[in-house]
């Protein structure tokens, strides 16, 4: 294990190397303008056609239009440039200068971030915007987030990739019936909490292993959007899915910090324009995309959706609210979990 942790150090030590020598050769050959042009890589675990993967396609076009192409974007869908694992760090030593991921894979630097991933945070996918808008406890939390930024990391936008459903080989239709049955989670202590809560037994693995997983029955469920199942063929492999909407699975979208001040402030301002107008763009592309798996699912005919009553629904909010919510205040701050709990 430490051989393949040195291994893969020096893999991103080199990958750094080659990007400061190719930002260095950039800076050498200005546009027919006179103006340094700047690339941006943008990696992300997920598939080309998932709600990040549209809107990193957005972005580009967008982008380079607005810029007259003094920014290029360079898109690394599927973990095709760094896993899931890695990205995080090739971040923070601008190895990529952006990255779509989920607010549990931003803990390790920033703890805080496992605001995201309160169950019950959102009512319904249309809450989302406004509870995390910049202007809000929850929005200042993320945005201004000081961890971040001693790691050379800033959060520039937060996309939806979904609400999150339960996937399992039985009906559940309340906490009883995930009694000691094991449950893949992200590596989120909150998450961890939450599938307790339940009476599940929560397994941290990677998104790229459930398929298996589920396959040879190292796990019973999972939790994750529509286009994800549907995305990684998980509704071929387990039989039911709860439509619980329990929590969003968030991509917080972070530049690194060197990259994004090293920019002029025109091409600066045209990036946060371009992804505020992807941000929205994101939303209503990501609810048509939810519709159009969870069709598939059902039209695929091997995976029944099971629809909550209010009462059914209503026993797994008691089961973490406020308990789990209460359990991480100290991470997420006494006052904010408490202003959340408030505005129920």
């Amino acid at each position: 294990m430490n051989h393949r942790r040195s291994m893969r150090a020096t893999a991103l030590a080199v990958s750094a190397a080659i990007a400061l020598t190719l930002t260095g050769c950039a800076s050498q050959g200005p546009t027919s303008e006179g103006q340094e042009p700047y690339t941006l890589s943008f990696s992300y675990a997920a598939a080309e056609d998932s709600p990040e993967g549209v809107g990193a396609t957005k972005l580009k076009e967008l982008l380079e239009e607005r810029t007259e192409g003094r920014i290029s974007v360079e898109i690394y869908p599927n973990g095709s440039l760094y896993s899931q694992n890695d990205q995080m760090q090739a971040l923070q030593s601008n190895s990529v200068q952006m990255i779509a991921a989920s607010g549990a894979n931003f803990t390790t630097i920033a703890p805080s971030l496992q605001i995201l991933s309160l169950p019950f945070l959102f009512d319904s996918p249309d809450d989302v915007p406004t509870v995390i808008a910049r202007d809000t406890a929850v929005g200042a939390s993320i945005y201004e987030n000081e961890d971040l930024a001693e790691k050379s990391v800033k959060v520039l936008s937060i996309w939806s990739a979904g609400m999150k459903h339960l996937g399992d080989n039985k009906e559940i239709r309340t906490p009883d019936d995930m009694e000691g049955r094991s449950y893949r989670v992200q590596s989120s202590d909150i998450l961890v909490s939450q599938f307790d809560a339940w009476g599940a037994k929560p397994t941290v693995m990677s998104f790229s292993e459930v398929f298996t997983g589920l396959q040879q029955g190292l796990i019973d469920g999972q939790e994750n959007t529509y286009p994800n199942m549907y995305g990684q063929s998980m509704h071929t492999v387990q039989t039911h899915i709860t439509e619980s909407s329990h929590g969003l699975l968030d991509m917080i979208v972070a530049v690194n910090l060197g990259f994004y001040e090293s920019l002029p402030d025109d091409l600066r301002s045209a990036l946060d324009e371009t992804l505020e107008e992807v941000a929205e763009f994101n939303y209503v592309e990501t609810a048509k995309t939810e519709e159009a798996a969870r069709q598939a699912i059902l039209d695929a005919g091997t995976t029944e959706i099971v629809k909550l009553t209010a009462d059914e629904r209503q026993q797994w909010i008691d089961a973490v609210v406020p308990d789990v919510w209460v359990e991480f205040e100290d991470v997420l701050g006494a006052e904010l979990v408490q202003e959340l709990l408030d505005a129920r």
